[in-house]
């Protein structure tokens, strides 16, 4: 098996280490996380008000998630210094 070297914005990269479990490889954790069904196999099945209510909802949440992140890097390098 080959590998390969990709280049990441630091804030992706922060949000696939955050997904990261003990002892998992970063190549398993784009596995585990891009396996099984795809959202295209749900379009349609919400209605627009509900769809659009949990979007602002994923977003919030991805805004956290990336806040959160940034600040535990931050606290880390504080703690380092």
């Amino acid at each position: 098996m080959g590998t390969k070297t990709i280049s990441l914005a630091d804030d992706a990269y922060e949000r696939l280490r955050a997904e990261k479990r003990e002892n998992e490889s970063f190549s398993d954790v784009v596995r585990r996380l891009t396996e099984g069904t795809t959202l295209e196999e749900y379009y349609g099945t919400l209605g627009e008000d509900t769809a659009d209510e949990l979007e602002g909802i994923v977003s919030r949440r991805r805004t956290e998630r990336t806040n959160e992140s940034r600040d535990r890097v931050e606290r880390i390098a504080d703690a380092l210094e």
